[in-house]
This record gives C-alpha cells, structure tokens and sequence, in this order.
C-alpha cells in the first residue's frame, strides 16, 4: 500500500543554503538577506512524501521490484544484502517554484537564494523521512541504506516514469512528470534506499560519495 505522508518543517540550515547559494563569505547583509528570504518562503513550503516498500527480485543482470526492472550497476551496489527497497518521492510544493520565477524578473540575487532555499529544504525532508522511516524499520532489527535516485551513476532518468506509476505521484502528493521527465514542482525527489539488517543508521548522502567532483554544490568548494 502506498503510505502519504506530510511533514512538519525540518530546522533551516542556513550553512547548507549559503553552500547551494554558493556564497563562501557571510556577513550582515547576506545573513539578512538569507533571513529575508526564509522568512518568505517559510510559510508557502508543503512537505509532503509517498512510499512503498517492495520485495528486490535479483535476475541474472538486472534488479526487478514492482514494475521496475533495470540493470543499473549503481542500484544493484547501493542494494547489496537487501531483500526489500523503500521507493519514494518527495515535494515541498509549488509555492518555492513561484518564488523564483516572480524573482527572476525583478530581483536575481533573490531568486538565487530561493532557489537555493528549495535545494536545502528538499533534502531536508528526504533526511526527516529516512530518519522517520529508520526509527519504524530499527524495532525490528533492520537499518536503510544510503539513499540513491534516477540520473545518479548509471541509474537512467526513464526509470521516472514507472516510479511515478507505482507511487501514483500526482493524486497522493501533487507532483507530476513531463514528457521530457522534469518533475513538477522541481524542488522534489525521488529515490530507492535499500532495507537492511542492523542498527547502523543510514549514511546522509553527501559530496564525498559522490562521483561528480566537478560539481559547483560541491561541500567543501565553496
């Protein structure tokens, strides 16, 4: 059964948005610029999640849950000793979205920050639901795993399309898919964390897991 969720805001962290906003220094103006900007974004941010928990069928050179079936070495890596997968999607809603586009025109360097604002936010909700989902899985002996999504190693972006199916993304949290796979709103993600035993908990995703070391968001760039 899909399982939608809504979420209370998670704490802002202003260090990540200053990092996605890619502003190294910080002084009385752009701290109250920031503030500025979260004090207006604050209240048009929805935090909303569906999921699923779905068995990993393992074939000779592919994985196949539900209606998935992909060959990606990155997802049957990031599944390893796994018998099932959490699938999910997450929004913080449109509102951050009509942010920026109204600052676009009249104001870039706050359209900048809002943009950077809906990045920070949108992980943060993935990090709420993993620890919230980790905190229901550890009862029971089982931990997640690093979380991953489509367009991450080789892990193609088609597979949008049947993850939207099998969630029903649209009617359970409003977030859509175009033909040429850009989510609407795009402050919004989606992504496998594999389900383990243990106690450990699941690793943050971060920079250094990653692969792309020309990333300008890159921690430790900046």
């Amino acid at each position: 059964m899909i399982r939608s969720e809504q979420f209370s805001p998670p704490p802002f962290d202003r260090g990540e948005i200053r990092r996605y906003a890619a502003c190294g220094t910080e002084n009385d103006a752009v701290t109250a610029l920031c503030e500025e900007c979260i004090c207006e974004a604050e209240p048009l941010l929805d935090y909303r999640v569906c999921s699923l928990i779905l068995p990993i069928e393992r074939q000779s050179e592919s994985l196949r849950f539900g209606s998935i079936t992909t060959p990606s070495t990155t997802l049957r890596k990031a599944l390893t000793d796994c018998e099932e997968v959490v699938l999910f999607a997450a929004t913080v809603g449109v509102g951050i979205d009509r942010l920026i586009a109204r600052y676009g025109q009249i104001s870039p360097s706050r359209a900048l920050w809002f943009q950077a604002i809906g990045a920070e936010r949108i992980e943060s909700l993935c990090n709420a639901f993993v620890a919230r989902r980790e905190g229901e899985l550890c009862r029971n002996g089982m931990c997640l795993k690093t979380r991953v999504s489509p367009g991450y190693g080789d892990i193609p972006l088609a597979l949008q399309r049947d993850i939207f199916a099998l969630l029903d993304c649209p009617r359970k949290i409003g977030l859509t898919l175009s033909e040429s796979l850009l989510m609407s709103p795009t402050k919004s993600v989606t992504a496998f964390a594999g389900i383990t035993p243990g106690t450990k908990k699941a690793n943050k995703t971060t920079c250094e897991q990653c692969q792309k070391a020309d990333c300008l968001y890159r921690k430790g760039t900046q």
